[in-house]
């Protein structure tokens, strides 16, 4: 077994209400014939330090998920798990199927990633397995281009200087036995509503190192989201065929 393996943890366990897709889920729908899943799980794919990929997936979507997987010749999956209730639980079945693979030790980091976030770089990848492995976590960021406002539980709110304010996206990366150990944790609390991997670490103690990552790096949840990601696809197309 390879010492250091880096795998990837792709959650893509939700409906997608807000995308209006009908009964097609958001990491589904299609942009140039193929799944916004597709090209998510291709950037982990190509990268040649992941070793492996899991995925957490609506159950009655695994089937196609895997005539897909083996349509466009992704090879790194090694296990699809059925989603859970929530984001964390879908997670954590991913990681629980990663745990109990033969080829994840102690040793191992999990990149934690949203399968509706495709236009991370392939430097995105690299640059969070360099910062997991010297700190132990790593969390791509971008910064605050807008005021953010915090509302208090006391009423009114504060506004933290935006030069201080960073966005956190994905990946969020950290060794493997750290974050199932955090969602154990928060089983054995009944916890179950951590928006995201940085909120549940940060909640029980870990320190988290930050990296920047692409402006472009979006979550696709409404259909303004998918016109971006369209126009941002087409965009990276033309200029590889034109050299713009």
């Amino acid at each position: 077994m390879k010492q250091n393996q880096n795998i990837a943890i792709i959650f893509a366990g939700g409906s997608g209400r807000r995308m209006n897709a009908g009964a097609v889920p958001k990491q589904f729908l299609e942009l140039h014939g193929k799944p916004i899943i597709i090209y998510t799980l291709e950037l982990f794919e190509r990268h040649p330090q992941i070793d492996a990929i899991y995925v957490a997936c609506i159950s009655e979507w695994i089937d196609r998920l895997r005539v897909l997987l083996s349509h466009y010749g992704l090879h790194k999956v090694r296990a699809i798990v059925p989603g859970g209730d929530t984001g964390q639980d879908s997670i954590y079945q991913a990681l629980l199927a990663a745990e109990n693979d033969d080829i994840t030790d102690e040793n191992t980091l999990a990149l934690i990633h949203d399968g509706v976030r495709p236009l991370i770089l392939p430097e995105t990848i690299t640059d969070n397995i360099a910062a997991g492995r010297q700190h132990g976590s790593c969390i791509t960021c971008i910064p605050a281009s807008e005021t953010l406002v915090v509302r208090q539980e006391e009423g009114g709110f504060k506004i933290p200087s935006r030069k201080d304010s960073l966005i956190a996206r994905a990946p969020q990366t950290f060794f493997l036995e750290d974050i199932l150990s955090a969602h154990r944790h928060a089983i054995h609390e009944g916890r179950h509503d951590f928006i995201d991997s940085l909120t549940l670490m940060t909640h029980y103690g870990y320190s988290i190192h930050t990296m920047m990552g692409p402006i472009e790096n979006i979550k696709i949840t409404t259909p303004m989201d998918y016109y971006l990601f369209k126009a941002l696809v087409d965009v990276r197309e033309n200029t590889l065929i034109f050299g713009l």
